[in-house]
């Protein structure tokens, strides 16, 4: 038996009623949480970790990330969507070995862990191969995190890969049902075409019984069309994970409630890149479920600090703007705080179907932890708002320790047993590869698009102007 022990931290239960516990302590025994409440008794041999002036809380959830970009870090910062969707599914995305997949899926792996992360949903859409596949799911394993591997493939259509032996035979070789540290998904996107071809696809889907996950919503690329084809053959089910939905109509949305799936909202993502405005304000109206995600770190950080803080930031923009259109004022935020910390933690297992599971500390759930403590930051006191807190306050920095399935990936402030070197030189031979492939005035322009010319407005404020024939200012307002 192996135990670990908080002591007196502030808890977090997110449980159904969202119970805290302003000094508790919090056993684990093995894969479990044991017991939760003041002045616990340790189990011999246990580890016991001083949690006094931080936040104990559920591990979070990414229901959405392309991890196999990781190795691109920051590469894309000055993107738009169209100029990702040229580089990726047009250009230079072909130019991934299983190799490059592995090296891009262990960074993201590592990157999530560290961030409290402690589930993560690997939206794979660079699987041009199995050998791909395999490569991507051999790197998830390799490190002590909770994983679901989302299928996909962007050089080829869904009713392609999908009705492939290969792809069969992976799935019957690397995915085992109900292994709830590597869940399984297929990830793809419904163009609206009236022909409806991804229709195969979804009967793969369900002859496999997996959840379908897909980009939604996302301007100029998936519309009403598709979620209205989806329904019209019953392809809308509750796990059904639908990422984004920025651009829909109500009709869609009442369709997604209608059949009880969820939204992965990445507002990061959403703002900057050009799918829509984030959507919350409208999930909030439909009463749709939410989960929160970061989507890529070619672009945006890999953390849900910045979910939650971005979610709640642009929530608030929109109600304002929408009460200043009525020429109102807002008095009371709808969306609070404690709200975004449900969807980065519960919000997430529920839309995997993993609620009994993870998502929550209660008794008897497995022990997906985390430890928010830094007493070196004037920054993690006074904790007067916990929920305030972990969605404005907290960093990545103030994950002090982290428990994925009972066993400790993150102690002080520093990953456990990881190779990091390792993991390094992987994506530097990733990077040396594209660049290679690519030639260096290609990668350097791939990363630096074009800024558009600024064109500057006559002032109609201009009351003078200057006469440089007769050395005077001349008054060139109205009489």
């Amino acid at each position: 038996m192996s135990a670990v022990l908080f002591r007196n931290g502030l808890v977090l239960t997110m449980d159904d009623t969202h119970t805290v516990h302003p000094a508790a302590d919090v056993l684990v025994v093995d894969d479990r949480i044991a017991e939760i409440g003041p002045g616990l008794t340790a189990p011999e041999g246990a580890t016991e970790i001083d949690a006094s002036g931080g936040i104990v809380m559920p591990g979070m959830i990414d229901t959405h990330r392309h991890m196999w970009q990781t190795a691109m870090r920051g590469y894309g910062a000055d993107w738009t969507l169209t100029q990702y969707f040229v580089w990726y599914y047009l250009e230079s995305g072909k130019h991934f070995r299983p190799e490059d997949i592995h090296a891009g899926n262990v960074l993201a792996a590592l990157e999530a862990l560290d961030a409290g992360v402690t589930t993560t949903v690997d939206w794979s859409h660079g699987l041009q191969t199995t050998q791909h596949a395999d490569a991507a799911v051999d790197a998830l394993q390799s490190v002590p995190g909770r994983f679901v591997l989302a299928y996909g493939n962007i050089q080829q259509g869904p009713w392609q890969w999908s009705a492939s032996p290969e792809f069969r035979d992976f799935v019957n070789r690397r995915i085992r049902p109900g292994d709830d540290m590597l869940g399984f998904q297929m990830a793809f996107d419904v163009t609206g075409d009236p022909a409806f071809p991804e229709k195969a696809a979804f009967e793969v889907a369900r002859e496999l019984g997996v959840p379908v996950t897909t980009h939604a919503g996302v301007w100029g690329a998936t519309n009403d069309d598709g979620i209205r084809l989806m329904h019209e053959h019953g392809f809308m089910t509750p796990s059904t994970i639908y990422v984004h939905a920025a651009t829909l109509t109500h009709d869609s949305y009442h369709r997604i409630a209608a059949t009880g799936g969820s939204v992965s909202v990445s507002t990061e993502s959403e703002q900057s890149a050009g799918q829509g405005y984030p959507p919350t304000w409208q999930l909030r109206d439909h009463d749709i479920p939410v989960s929160l995600s970061m989507d890529t770190s070619v672009w945006w950080s890999g953390d849900l600090f910045s979910a939650m803080r971005s979610t709640l930031g642009a929530d608030r923009s929109r109600e304002h703007m929408e009460a200043h259109g009525r020429a109102d004022t807002v008095t009371h935020v709808h969306l609070r705080a404690e709200q975004v910390v449900d969807w980065a933690t519960r919000g997430g297992a529920k839309a995997l179907g993993l609620d009994g599971k993870i998502g929550s500390l209660e008794v008897g759930k497995k022990a997906d932890v985390v430890l928010l403590k830094n007493d070196h930051s004037p920054v993690m006191f006074p904790i007067l708002n916990a929920y305030g807190h972990v969605a404005f306050q907290a960093q990545r920095a103030d994950v002090h320790t982290v428990l994925v399935n009972g066993r400790v990936v993150k102690r002080d402030g520093r990953l456990v047993d990881v190779d990091l070197a390792g993991a390094r030189a992987a994506v530097e031979r990733t990077v040396e590869h594209l660049v290679g492939v690519m030639g260096e005035e290609a990668w350097q322009r791939g990363m630096n698009p074009d800024v558009p010319e600024t064109k500057v407005l006559d002032n109609p404020y201009t009351y003078t102007e200057w006469d440089a024939g007769s050395a005077q200012w001349k008054h060139g307002g109205n009489d």
